[in-house]
């Protein structure tokens, strides 16, 4: 009998061995400043490498900023400039020799920048180590944040050229997968959204206009990132607020206008641009939103969200509910989860010859 999770998955020229892909988490472990800002190290090196030899079939590297005011915090992974392509190479380059997919997410925090790293308070930065946000609109995620400047079209042109120069440098990088951020209310979730977008030009008020600029994004990326690989884009599919928030149906239509202008997969998220948010958490409380995209638009989802179980992972995949399962901090806390998810349902999967004559 065939397992699904461990069955290959095309996309565009690509081949991924296996529907196990780690999401992207920020490690917030780059140098904060100096010429080595944003570049990844010794430790994004081990972190991806860990991840690969555990069998993930792809990894999404972590939200890497397009621009130094992009950043969620100081200490993030950029894409903003050359220097920083070097450290990425390392990591792409070892996740492709073991077998694994590399991808990489390119993002702007908006108004959610210049952050603390979590395990020192999510509040902001102090002013003398960080920038002024940005975003839609002059209003802040919430009292601990400040207010954030309100982007003229002229800065918002000038965004959309810095996700298709990132863009250029994750393929020089060596990923053959790139994902655009537009979840957890950073920038493009912020314009999506009517609780952070109060705009009244052509980037605010009716759905087309809140998702001009996340399309203008898309089509900027899609010209410069080759025909043959995958493009992906990560969405909260809902903010979670009544009547003032985006929506799981907005995002329905949405996904329709993606698949037409060439993403080839949705990573379906939700949440994370404040608010009063009432958020139901529980085992796999996002995926109906990800099987709601796949039935009615066709597109190829991943589901992500509180998967932790073989059987459960499995499950998803056998129903139709998604294509490909996204773990998170499953992942960190269990860094061969896929090897172990393969023995608990039967499968075979390789591992690298190091530990393969052993085990």
């Amino acid at each position: 009998m065939s397992v699904a999770l461990f069955e290959p998955y095309a996309l565009r020229s690509l081949t991924v061995p296996n529907r196990v892909w780690m999401a992207p988490m920020c490690q917030y472990s780059a140098e904060t400043s100096g010429p080595n800002a944003g570049v990844a190290g010794d430790w994004h090196f081990a972190h991806y490498a860990a991840r690969a030899t555990g069998g993930a079939g792809l990894i999404l590297v972590e939200a890497t900023a397009v621009s130094p005011e992009g950043r969620i915090s100081p200490a993030d992974l950029g894409l903003w400039n050359d220097t920083q392509v070097e450290g990425l190479r390392r990591i792409s380059g070892f996740l492709k020799e073991h077998g694994t997919v590399p991808g990489i997410q390119i993002g702007h925090a908006g108004r959610k920048a210049s952050t603390n790293r979590p395990w020192q308070g999510r509040g902001p930065v102090d002013p003398s180590e960080g920038w002024q946000p940005v975003g839609p609109s002059p209003v802040a995620f919430d009292e601990a944040h400040p207010v954030p400047t309100e982007l003229t079209v002229e800065r918002i042109r000038e965004i959309t050229g810095q996700f298709a120069d990132a863009a250029r440098r994750a393929l020089a990088a060596g990923f053959e997968v790139l994902e655009v951020h537009g979840a957890h209310g950073y920038l493009i979730g912020e314009f999506l959204s009517p609780h952070s977008n109060h705009r009244t030009d052509a980037y605010g008020g009716s759905f087309e206009n809140r998702t001009r600029l996340a399309l203008e994004v898309v089509d900027a990326v899609r010209a410069v990132w080759p025909e043959e690989l995958p493009l992906f884009f990560r969405i909260s599919a809902t903010d979670w607020l009544e009547d003032q928030g985006w929506t799981a149906d907005e995002t329905v239509r949405f996904a329709a206008l993606l698949r037409e202008h060439g993403v080839d997969l949705l990573d379906v998220s939700s949440g994370g641009n404040g608010g009063p948010a009432r958020i139901p958490v529980g085992p796999g409380y996002q995926v109906p939103f990800a099987a709601r995209v796949k039935a009615e638009t066709g597109l190829p989802v991943a589901a992500v969200g509180l998967i932790t179980e073989s059987g459960q992972a499995e499950k998803i995949l056998a129903n139709g509910e998604a294509d490909a399962v996204l773990l998170g901090r499953e992942l960190l806390r269990d860094a061969s989860w896929p090897r172990r998810a393969a023995r608990e349902l039967g499968a075979t999967t390789p591992a690298p010859s190091q530990y393969a004559w052993a085990i």
